[in-house]
């Protein structure tokens, strides 16, 4: 590593979860089948979304592109966090801590945006019905797209371009499953008082906005369907449950560590595994259990290719 910003230090180690031996077979055996779930999940459905000739409408286009990143989101941490529990010592480079950090950032802030873009999409689907198609263009729907990408970026490298230079210069003990923003700017042997302010006001406030954003749209959709038929309320309720879910299970933990004092609850290990191991997984369990027509565009991908048999 490059030492001339003043660091001594060359990796850092994860303290990870303690426990016995026992425990931490367990944690991997449950870990890992998590991991699977998820990514062989959301695999599914993109691949569903992309070669179904019944889901080309702008709500499938979206989940696709949140299978992605849902499924990059959990790559960035898991397989690490993974290994470690077999790792009597659990380390990792200081670039390789920033690369975790860059795209853990880089990733959730895209999937913030594109949550926002989901919920606009069932705002129009059920407020404004026939003018649905021609409002959820192709054009503006690689605009949410485009969008979502360019806010995880600028919004990672707004953070990273102030840390990738801080001096460490020990200790170098991260009490946490990953590397994450909070902690590591704790490590640094300089006053990080400006650059921790600057972490709550930059991915607590995205945080917490985008969760605003997603609150208002929710209560509007349904103020507006309380004055139709009651049926209405229902299935607008029906709609918006499985989005409800993801956002809650997907911004409280990320409000808990970003959007209060760093010291608050950036060490909490299981509100790091909720954020980061858990929460890509009900994507795939809520859109396919609950969705009829993602279910039958399975069944017929999966009856295609036998049809074709000679």
């Amino acid at each position: 590593m490059d030492l001339k910003n003043g660091s001594v230090v060359t990796e850092f180690i994860l303290l990870g979860f303690s426990g016995q031996w026992e425990l931490q077979i367990f944690f991997f055996v449950t870990f890992s089948l998590i991991y699977s779930a998820t990514v062989l999940g959301n695999t599914l459905i993109m691949v569903t979304v992309t070669f179904s000739s019944t889901l080309h409408s702008p709500m499938y286009f979206l989940l696709g592109n949140l299978s992605f990143l849902d499924m990059c989101l959990s790559t960035v941490i898991t397989p690490k966090m993974i290994t470690d529990l077999l790792n009597e010592h659990k380390t990792v480079s200081i670039w390789g801590c920033m690369t975790q950090m860059f795209f853990m950032h880089f990733f959730g802030g895209a999937k913030m945006t594109l949550l926002i873009a989901m919920a606009f999409d069932r705002y129009v689907a059920i407020c404004k019905p026939l003018h649905y198609r021609t409002i959820m263009s192709h054009r503006l729907l690689s605009g949410f797209v485009i969008l979502s990408w360019t806010i995880g970026f600028v919004h990672t490298m707004s953070q990273m371009v102030l840390i990738v230079n801080l001096p460490f210069c020990g200790p170098n003990v991260i009490d946490n499953i990953f590397c994450d923003l909070p902690l590591v700017i704790k490590l640094a042997c300089v006053d990080t008082y400006t650059l921790e302010f600057f972490v709550i006001a930059d991915s607590g406030l995205l945080s917490f906005t985008c969760f605003i954003l997603l609150l208002v749209s929710y209560i509007v959709v349904l103020i507006t369907v309380q004055q139709r038929p009651s049926r209405g309320l229902s299935k607008a309720l029906s709609t918006l449950s499985a989005h409800i879910t993801v956002v809650t299970l997907f911004f409280g933990p990320c409000i808990f560590i970003y959007a209060w004092p760093l010291n608050s609850f950036a060490g909490n290990k299981v509100l790091a595994v909720f954020y980061t191991v858990i929460t890509p997984l009900p994507n795939p369990i809520i859109y396919t259990l609950r969705n009829q027509k993602m279910q039958g565009a399975m069944s017929k991908l999966q009856v295609e290719p036998l049809c074709r048999k000679p």
